[in-house]
């Protein structure tokens, strides 16, 4: 797609050293978020397929010397699709600069980021599916063809310009596959999924944490911890420091099994990893809607949340856990949903255990 701008709109876009919309260059070291994120594969943990699978890209790249294929990673949020992108930088030895589609508005943005970037750099792009239309088209010729297709002037005076870029590699993660265009997802040479963890998982990256933190956990009280994470790495992060506190307040500071089983009775969280929110939504489609299906936005309503909350916070795991299931008439809760929240008849489902 064409850009049309004057004539000095576009010399003054070229000379932006920095970008209406700047990309941030990540230095690993810097907050405490980054502190904790791997920065190889050794010390990623989780996701063996995938690994395997980016490692022998990344040797083959760099022995020809040339900049990876673009790539997408999806699935539910907090799985480490930033944290992977960041580890992909440290092995090519490349920098990262890091933006998210709702900020690139307009096209000057996208073009002053695009234009900022060296050869080998690796731009990552985070929520890609929120791509405006314009936008997109612009990084089309640019991931093809490493070029930026534009036009100067006004009516007769109309000038067709095409720029060169330098090679990079555009990293995109999204937790909606499906609402990407076509014509932008097929531009990706790699596409993979990011899975849920699984408690052993989980539990190693409790255990690294917790060391990088100076927190004193055994392996059980990891694997309390683990279990009521939601197979989600940035959950278990969190409920890690949140036990912590309860284990230093109320204890001598060591996590066990019984003091993460407190703490995370007190946080509301029950031994799935449900919370508040997950369980009024179960019991509402059970209590007012003998157990579905109801429509989403019903559900939204009625709880007080909204549906992009619902289908991207909530759903997945209540999903992956077979706790709740999308039919075409709507939301359904499964049988294990009500043996899990102690109802003693499906039949009859206002009476409780």
């Amino acid at each position: 797609m064409s850009i049309i701008a004057d004539d000095n709109d576009f010399i003054n876009t070229r000379a932006e050293k920095n970008p209406v919309t700047k990309a941030e260059t990540i230095e690993f070291d810097k907050n405490f978020e980054n502190c904790i994120r791997p920065k190889s594969f050794d010390t990623y943990i989780g996701q063996s397929a995938l690994k395997e699978t980016l490692q022998i890209t990344i040797e083959a790249s760099k022995k020809r010397e040339m900049p990876l294929d673009h790539l997408l990673f999806y699935g539910p949020p907090g799985l480490g699709k930033t944290t992977l992108a960041g580890v992909i930088a440290e092995q090519m030895g490349a920098e990262i600069k890091i933006t998210s589609a709702p900020a690139l508005e307009r096209p000057r943005d996208i073009i002053g980021i695009l234009m900022s970037l060296k050869g080998g750099e690796i731009l990552f792009i985070d929520e890609i599916h929120r791509l405006n239309k314009v936008a997109e088209e612009i990084l089309y010729p640019a991931m093809e063809d490493f070029v930026l297709d534009m036009t100067t002037g006004k009516a007769q005076t109309v000038k067709t310009l095409r720029i060169p870029l330098p090679k990079f590699t555009l990293i995109g993660a999204t937790t909606k596959a499906g609402a990407l265009s076509g014509p932008l997802r097929d531009r990706f040479g790699i596409i993979h999924r990011l899975e849920f963890y699984t408690e052993n998982e989980l539990a190693q990256v409790i255990k690294r944490t917790a060391g990088i933190l100076n927190i004193e956990i055994d392996t059980k009280g990891a694997h309390a911890i683990a279990r009521r994470s939601r197979g989600t790495p940035r959950i278990a992060n969190r409920l890690i420091k949140r036990v912590s506190d309860y284990a230093l307040v109320k204890h001598d500071g060591k996590i066990t099994e019984d003091i993460a089983n407190q703490a995370l009775d007190i946080l509301k969280i029950d031994g799935l990893g449900l919370d508040n929110t997950d369980r009024n939504l179960l019991k509402l489609i059970i209590d007012k809607y003998n157990g579905g299906p109801v429509g989403i936005e019903t559900i939204a309503t009625a709880i007080g949340e909204d549906t992009r909350t619902i289908e991207d916070v909530c759903e997945p795991y209540l999903l992956q856990a077979g706790l709740l299931q999308r039919t075409p008439r709507g939301r359904k809760v499964s049988q294990s949903a009500y043996t899990h929240l102690g109802y003693k008849n499906i039949q009859s489902q206002q009476t409780l255990f």
